[in-house]
């Protein structure tokens, strides 16, 4: 097994364990000393993986994130409404999308996760010679919301309803 393999591998253990992995047991599964294993987890922290070192062994700090598509039509006008709510109840607007009869579907990213990031988007719109994408499709577009659980993106899809701003 080559070192690029083993640290695969070790990700994968200590991310399916339902408990923290100690390094002696990942030495002696893998044939290695300690310190190998030592600096496979420094280079697995290095390709951006979050593994905690705890006094019983390695964890992998992996917060999940849930993300729903919502089809969504306002005017211009409602903009800023329909961000806030979102954003309101702790959902991030990851892009926005529409699907063109003739080009197809095209999206753009955002990243939209606060008032502010709203109010710097609508800002740009309007120093810009654009329009928002939706434009372009009679007002129609779908977002991709991410956010920290079920619950929140179920009471964003509320809320879009409430307020008129899902298509169902």
């Amino acid at each position: 097994m080559t070192g690029t393999d083993r640290r695969a591998d070790l990700v994968r253990r200590i991310r399916q364990s339902a408990v923290p992995v100690s390094g002696k047991e990942l030495a002696e599964y893998y044939g290695v000393s300690r310190q190998v294993i030592v600096q496979d987890i420094a280079l697995v922290r290095a390709t951006g993986l979050d593994i905690l070192s705890t006094n019983r062994g390695y964890i992998l700090h992996d917060p999940t994130i849930f993300s729903r598509v919502f089809k969504v039509h306002h005017t211009d006008e409602e903009l800023e409404e329909e961000l806030c709510a979102i954003v309101d109840l702790g959902g991030c607007v990851e892009n926005v999308m529409v699907h063109h009869q003739v080009y197809g579907e095209m999206q753009a990213p955002l990243h939209i996760r606060s008032r502010r990031n709203v109010a710097d988007f609508l800002s740009d719109l309007k120093k810009g010679r654009s329009s928002p994408l939706k434009n372009i499709t009679a007002n129609d577009h779908y977002h991709t919301v991410t956010a920290d659980s079920e619950e929140t993106l179920d009471m964003i899809e509320n809320e879009l309803r409430k307020r008129h701003f899902l298509v169902e």
